[in-house]
């Protein structure tokens, strides 16, 4: 404890969990294991020093911004939370016991977020094991489909967890096998092959926890600067750059020699594509009926593209470039809908590249490049963003007819109907048989 108190006497210690604390509630853990009284707050960096002095020995602090923290009590309803609410940021919560396998982790979700044009991002180390990857709240929209994205809580976390966690699957499974084998991964967790396995495959989440489910109102995480009472080490923020050669050294007390910001400012709402795509993808993913899932088999033996010709008329304005601002947004829908249409890596180049010298200016080489390298490696096809989306096909001014929308819940749907049924009418050539020829 003498250690404890000598670190958060610290001015700079004290300075920075009091910025972390701002607008949110905040929950001090005592020795025993046991958190003070909640809701908490801070209002003074020598409050730190104070609660140390008390006992306390980590602080923690909520995803949500609140217009008074101290308004919260239990029993609270959505509506009433919705009200107090003023933001929150998105915390990734990387939870595993092996740290290489947390870096992995780390590494590829970083990649799929700036994939989604998400460029500043806080990481940390969490104290434990595994690493907290942060969007701060004023990246994300002020609006979903009309409705404040305030109100969408724990909605968009859970959807940007649950999305992410299954971008990142296959490569992370990859990337594990290739520090470990399925043996010696057995052994350390003490699991059975069985249990590490997910239809024939290993599941890097059988041994890896990103929250999802366990997002809730008033979640709370430990903040940056903060000591894990279990192993004694600092919650220390880090830059991405670090990450590779992370050491666990770095993050005993007394090698923290200075402090920075765990969660940087931003001015744009960068994260707006990702909370976009996680909501479509995760929570108003499209249930197949009966007919349209024959359909989705069928496709899946077809080795051939679906023609433009039978695409909509949403991505047909697409392909012709866009005049206005929104080329990230429709760069993103038309790689999705065209790797769903069986598009070849060459071919879907080829396309992009034409569409993007038809802009009214184009994006950067570098972008572009980016985005066709990045869904290369993906070995599933992922939907492009549903029909009622509003942010856009609508703003992009490429929606289609209301009687059109309203009989596909996706881009992708309107396409392999069409297609299908212009298959099913395709009359069948006939094998002409030539008579055979008699000797007179």
């Amino acid at each position: 404890m003498a250690d404890y108190l000598e670190y958060y006497s610290r001015k700079d210690i004290q300075k920075v969990i009091l910025e972390s604390s701002r607008n949110r509630e905040v929950a001090v853990k005592y020795p025993s294991g046991s958190f003070g009284k909640r809701p908490d707050s801070l209002n003074f960096e020598q409050d730190v020093f104070e609660l140390a002095k008390q006992g306390a020995t980590s602080f923690h602090v909520s995803e949500e911004h609140w217009r008074n923290p101290l308004l919260l009590k239990t029993g609270m309803t959505k509506n009433e939370l919705d009200k107090l609410r003023i933001g929150y940021d998105i915390i990734l919560d990387i939870d595993t016991k092996f740290i290489e396998y947390a870096k992995a982790t780390a590494e590829l979700l970083i990649e799929a977020l700036k994939f989604h044009n998400v460029k500043n991002m806080g990481l940390k180390f969490s104290g434990g094991t595994g690493f907290h990857i942060g969007i701060p709240s004023q990246s994300l929209p002020e609006q979903v489909n009309n409705l404040p994205v305030t109100k969408l809580f724990p909605e968009t976390p859970r959807a940007i967890a649950a999305y992410l966690k299954s971008m990142i699957k296959s490569r992370l499974s990859e990337k594990i096998l290739g520090i470990s084998s399925l043996q010696e991964i057995s052994k350390s967790t003490g699991k059975s092959k069985e249990e590490l396995m997910e239809k024939n495959q290993f599941n890097p989440f059988s041994i890896i926890e990103i929250d999802t489910i366990l997002i809730s109102s008033r979640h709370m995480y430990r903040a940056p600067y903060s000591i894990n009472e279990k192993r004694g080490l600092v919650s220390t923020p880090i830059s991405i750059d670090e990450l590779k050669n992370f050491d666990l050294k770095k993050a005993r007390i007394e090698n923290i020699k200075s402090t920075t910001q765990f969660l940087p400012k931003v001015k744009e709402r960068e994260a707006t594509q990702l909370v976009m795509q996680a909501l479509d993808a995760m929570n108003k993913r499209p249930q197949y009926t009966q007919e349209e899932q024959n359909q989705k088999q069928h496709y899946d033996k077809l080795k051939a593209s679906i023609p433009d010709e039978f695409f909509p008329e949403c991505i047909q304005k697409l392909l012709q470039g866009t005049k206005e601002d929104g080329r990230k947004r429709s760069l993103f829908i038309l790689i999705n809908f065209l790797k769903c249409m069986g598009y070849s890596k060459e071919e879907l180049e080829r396309i992009i590249r034409k569409w993007n010298q038809r802009n009214y200016q184009p994006l950067p080489e570098n972008y572009i490049l980016s985005q066709l390298s990045w869904h290369s490696r993906q070995t599933e096809a992922i939907l492009p963003p549903n029909c009622s989306n509003l942010s856009y096909y609508k703003e992009l001014g490429v929606k289609c007819e209301d009687e059109i929308c309203a009989r596909c819940k996706n881009p992708v749907n309107f396409a392999k109907k069409k297609y299908f049924a212009h298959q099913k009418n395709k009359p069948k050539k006939r094998v002409s048989s030539k008579p055979s020829s008699k000797s007179s």
